[in-house]
């Protein structure tokens, strides 16, 4: 099968570039059956202070889990390990099983080799909220779950600004004068032990404004990108105060963004199917989309691998999900 190859040649102006993406035709399943029900979405990946490389994702019996006979504890969040750059993959570990539907987890390593996971708790009224647990000692053990954002959920992982401050993309539902999905952010300048109350990021009429992440440019601007339309916003304040939302033109859900070896920001993200756009001038603009696979469940996430490619992690949906990967690989010549 011929690798999926997008090439774009930009305009003959000095500085600008050729980009090509070329993408691993067939995906390896990383994980089948966690344990906990046949079901795995919503993955996450990020790379260990020990070079190790960790996925947590959701497991449980369906797209929802709530807990039952057969599961008492409902969906649950759990984690696999790579030692040798995604080419294998160790037995699942539960990292949070509560009583709730634990669900939609995130990873971040700290310079200090911590991992904080987010995930939000989701209750049988449709109640969420967001927490996290910290691990010290890589992953073998966690701590009890901390409660930093009541009635919010979450999509995407921890992010550390250059200074230090580390921000959490959140969203939720405001029933008043009609339902309005929308998106927020928590502070941190603790390293994760207090969180600020969430500051809007995205609120505007007719609008879902939703799963969020965001990429700290290089003089410091902060650009979050936001479901459903997929519309953004910037902040210059280390996410104090934000500009109007501005819409990019295209559709696409939980967005994921990386900047690769190469200089060029990717953006992953679900519609149409799992899917690419990416960015020679840090999100100002956009190109694709490009094609990862033609499964829907998407969620995805990406690490740069030591050769300098990228590996995307994804999921399908339906009865026995499976966790996916592919690698991605990005080229530029300079015109």
């Amino acid at each position: 099968m011929i690798c999926t190859i997008l090439a774009l040649i930009a305009a003959s102006v000095p500085g600008q570039s050729d980009v090509t993406i070329t993408i691993d035709p067939t995906p390896m399943r990383i994980v089948r059956n966690a344990g906990g029900g046949g079901y795995q979405a919503f993955p996450d990946i990020c790379r260990l202070k020990s070079n190790e490389l960790m996925v947590v994702f959701y497991n449980g019996y369906g797209h929802v889990s709530q807990p039952n006979a057969e599961h008492p504890l409902g969906g649950r969040v759990c984690a696999v390990r790579s030692n040798d750059e995604g080419a294998t993959w160790s037995p699942a570990e539960v990292v949070v099983d509560t009583p709730k539907d634990d669900r939609d987890p995130s990873i971040a390593c700290m310079p200090n080799g911590d991992l904080i996971v987010s995930y939000f708790e989701y209750g049988k009224h449709t109640e969420c909220d967001t927490k996290i647990v910290r691990s010290s000692d890589g992953g073998k053990t966690w701590s009890e779950p901390q409660l930093v954002a009541p009635s919010f959920a979450c999509s995407s992982p921890v992010r550390r600004l250059r200074k230090g401050r580390l921000l959490l993309p959140v969203y939720t539902v405001d029933g008043t004068g009609g339902a309005r999905a929308y998106s927020a952010v928590c502070a941190s300048d603790d390293g994760g032990r207090t969180w600020l109350a969430p500051v809007v990021v995205g609120l505007e009429p007719g609008l879902t404004l939703d799963e969020t992440d965001l990429f700290e440019r290089k003089d410091g601007t902060i650009f979050a990108m936001m479901r459903e339309v997929m519309a953004s916003a910037e902040s210059k304040d280390g996410g104090r105060t934000w500009t109007r939302v501005a819409k990019t033109g295209f559709p696409g859900h939980c967005p994921y963004m990386l900047m690769s070896n190469q200089g060029v920001l990717l953006m992953a993200h679900r519609v149409p199917m799992t899917a690419l756009h990416y960015s020679t001038d840090e999100g100002r603009t956009w190109r694709g989309p490009v094609t990862i696979d033609s499964v829907i469940g998407a969620y995805p996430s990406m690490v740069t691998l030591k050769d300098g490619s990228v590996l995307c992690v994804y999921y399908e949906e339906g009865v026995n999900s499976a966790i996916r990967a592919k690698r991605i690989r990005v080229s530029r010549a300079e015109r």
